[in-house]
C-alpha cells in the first residue's frame, strides 16, 4: 500500500518531481532500500577520497574543496597527528566506508550527530557522553531534542575510536574522530571532500539542560535561525550552506505535521507546500495518532545523494521542514538558495568553508579545559 500510494503521487507529479519508488519509510525498511544506492556511491567516492588525500593540492580533482578563504584556528591543523597517529584518517575511513555499505543511515546519522555536538558546548564530543545512573543532570544525548539521534552515528564513532585506540592509544580525541567521520560520510554520499583540522580535546561538560536553546528547530523562523547561527560565529551564507546537509537524511512526521494540517494555528496547510507533496505526506502522517516510526526524506528527489537538489526543491515548495522552506522565501537567504540550486560547485565550496568554520566552534584545548577519552561515552 505504501509503494502504490507513492507511485501514484510519482506518476501524477510534474516532470521535475522525480521521487524515488519509496519516499516514506519505516526505519527498518529504509535500511534495506538504501543499501544498493549507498554501495554505489561508496565505491565511486572512496576512490575520489583516496585521490584527494594524496593530492590535496590539485584543484582539478572531483569534489575536492580547499578552504583558503576561511580563518585558521591557531592551535588546530590538518596534520596535527602526523607524528603521533599518521594513519588516523585511514583508520577512521576503514570504519566509515564499511558502515556506509552495511548501514547507510550511518551517514546522515553521523553528520547530524556532529552538528548537534558543535552547536552545544562546541565541537568537543560532549554529545557522546552517556548519562550517569542516578544523576540529577542528564547528559546532552538524553535531552528531549536529541533522543531521535540515530544509534548508528554513535556506533560509527565507537567503532572508529576502537580502531584508532588499537594503533594510537590515548592520542586522538573523540571530538576529532567525530569530525573526520562526518566529513567521510559527506563525501561517500557524493558531496565534497574537505580537509579536517584536528587537535580538539574532548569536553568535560555534557548537560541536557544546555541543549534546547542551542539547537535549530524544525519550525524556527529565519530570524531565529540567523540569531542562533550568529551566536556560533556563522554567517547567513554559512547557515544556508550548512542547511544543505539536508540533502540526505530523514525526519519523523512530528517535525512537519503542523505544516500539513494546522500551519500557524489557522487550521489550514502551509501554502508553501507543493500540493502533490502535501497529499502524499498526509497519507502517512495523520494529524493525530499515526505510526511514530514513519519518516520522510528531506530531499524528495535524490534522498541518497549529497547534491544541490535540496535547494532546487526549495524553489519548488518541496522543502520538508518549515525552517528549510523559509530559506527560499526570505530575501536574506533566497539569493543563496538560488545560487546553490544553480551551481553544485558553489554549494560544495560554500558547504566546505562553512563546516570548517563550524568545526572550530568552542574547541577545547589542553588538560585545563578538556580531556582525552578512551571510551567516548565516559569522561576520562
Amino acid at each position: 500500500m505504501l509503494n502504490s500510494a507513492l507511485s501514484s503521487f510519482h506518476n501524477d507529479a510534474t516532470s521535475h518531481l522525480q521521487l524515488p519508488k519509496v519516499s516514506l519509510w519505516k526505519w527498518n525498511k529504509f535500511e534495506v532500500n538504501l543499501v544498493e544506492a549507498a554501495a554505489k556511491h561508496a565505491k565511486v567516492n572512496t576512490l575520489n577520497k583516496n585521490e584527494a588525500a594524496t593530492s590535496s593540492s590539485s584543484p582539478c580533482l572531483a569534489n575536492v574543496v580547499t578552504n583558503n578563504g576561511t580563518r585558521r584556528h591557531r592551535q588546530l591543523a590538518v596534520d596535527y597527528y602526523a607524528k603521533t597517529c599518521p594513519n588516523l584518517e585511514q583508520l577512521v575511513g576503514s570504519v566509515t566506508s564499511q558502515q556506509f555499505k552495511e548501514s547507510p543511515v550511518s551517514g546522515p546519522a553521523t553528520i547530524n550527530l556532529f552538528f548537534h555536538d558543535c552547536f552545544v558546548e562546541g565541537c568537543d564530543g560532549s554529545i557522546l557522553i552517556a548519562s550517569k545512573q542516578g544523576s540529577k543532570e542528564l547528559a546532552e544525548k538524553d535531552a528531549e531534542v536529541n533522543r531521535e539521534l540515530r544509534v548508528e552515528g554513535f556506533e560509527t564513532v565507537r567503532k572508529a575510536k576502537e580502531a584508532v585506540e588499537r594503533k594510537c592509544p590515548g592520542v586522538v580525541s573523540c571530538a576529532d574522530i567525530l569530525a573526520i567521520a562526518a566529513r567521510d560520510y559527506v563525501h561517500l554520499a557524493g558531496g565534497p571532500y574537505y580537509q579536517v583540522k584536528k587537535g580538539r580535546w574532548d569536553g568535560r561538560i555534557s548537560m541536557a539542560s544546555r541543549v534546547e536553546p542551542n539547537i535549530p528547530h524544525a519550525n524556527d523562523t529565519v530570524d531565529q535561525l540567523i540569531k542562533l547561527f550568529n551566536t556560533k560565529g556563522l554567517t547567513i551564507q554559512d547557515m544556508v550552506a550548512l542547511s544543505g546537509a539536508h540533502s540526505i537524511g530523514f525526519a519523523h512526521c512530528k517535525h512537519f505535521v503542523t505544516r500539513l494540517y494546522n500551519y500557524k494555528g489557522k487550521g489550514q496547510p502551509d501554502p508553501n507546500v507543493d500540493p502533490k507533496l502535501l497529499n502524499a505526506l498526509r497519507m502517512y502522517c495523520p494529524n493525530y495518532g499515526g505510526n511514530m516510526d514513519i519518516v520522510a526524506p528531506f530531499d524528495a528527489t535524490t534522498p541518497f545523494v549529497f547534491d544541490q537538489a535540496y535547494y532546487v526543491n526549495l524553489q519548488k515548495k518541496m522543502g520538508l521542514l518549515a525552517s528549510d522552506q523559509a530559506l527560499a522565501l526570505d530575501p536574506r537567504t533566497k539569493a543563496f538558495v538560488q545560487e546553490f540550486a544553480n551551481d553544485k560547485n558553489k554549494f560544495f565550496q560554500a558547504f566546505a568553508a562553512a563546516i570548517d568554520r563550524l568545526s572550530l566552534v568552542g574547541v577545547k584545548r589542553g588538560k585545563k579545559h578538556g580531556e582525552k577519552r578512551r571510551d567516548c561515552s565516559m569522561h576520562a
